[in-house]
């Protein structure tokens, strides 16, 4: 079949005004919690796009580290090319995706570095070999081959053969500061349900969207 012709009936489940908390950051809980009893692949991953200084926009999947009422964490190389563009715009959007659940949620708001204690207390409680690669790669950079990257690990595997590896300062999280979160649900004949939360002050307003 061709691409122009696949189809699916979305019918799974509803998502209703009187359904919806107050805060938006109950119902992706409870959405995030759902994927992830259903066993869903890395149910935190989510697409991260941005922006350089020309407005030409790139985008990547990045795991979610850890989410309240300050927003969304997430973890990268600070000199990496997402890094260097949160620098010139810390404009972002993210999306979550479970075709699983045929649900979606977008998030719009600036992204800012976490603090250094926050990024350390992260950084040590990963794999010693994550916090090893993390030294070994100068993300999104040009490199000549595979080798370069094993040959710097194997060295950083005789400085570090175990224990504490410090975290670099290239690398460390963002936290992005929500001002809109909106949630799609889909329903049959395309007439998804998009219930969006837009951020007032230190409140939210609930709208209805048309599919």
């Amino acid at each position: 079949m061709s691409l122009a012709h696949r189809r699916t009936e979305y019918n799974k489940d509803t998502l209703l005004e009187s359904d919806a908390p107050s805060d938006p950051l109950e119902l992706f809980q409870a959405w995030l919690d759902a994927a992830v009893d259903k066993g869903l692949p890395e149910p935190n991953a989510m697409t991260l796009a941005t922006c350089d200084k020309a407005g030409r926009p790139s985008a990547r999947i990045v795991l979610l580290r850890g989410c309240d009422e300050r927003g969304f964490v997430f973890y990268s190389n600070y000199d990496s090319r997402k890094g260097q563009e949160l620098a010139d715009n810390p404009n972002v959007s993210l999306v979550f995706f479970w075709p699983q659940l045929e649900r979606q949620i977008r998030i719009e708001g600036p992204a800012a570095k976490v603090s250094a204690a926050e990024s350390d207390a992260y950084f040590d409680s990963r794999p010693i070999d994550s916090r090893r690669g993390a030294h070994a790669s100068n993300q999104s950079e040009v490199i000549a081959s595979r080798e370069v990257l094993e040959q710097r690990l194997a060295e950083l595997e005789e400085q570090w053969p175990e224990g504490h590896v410090p975290r670099p300062e290239h690398w460390g999280g963002y936290r992005v500061a929500p001002t809109a979160i909106e949630f799609w649900q889909g329903r049959p004949s395309r007439l998804h349900d998009r219930l969006v939360y837009t951020r007032v002050g230190t409140d939210w307003n609930l709208s209805r969207l048309s599919p």
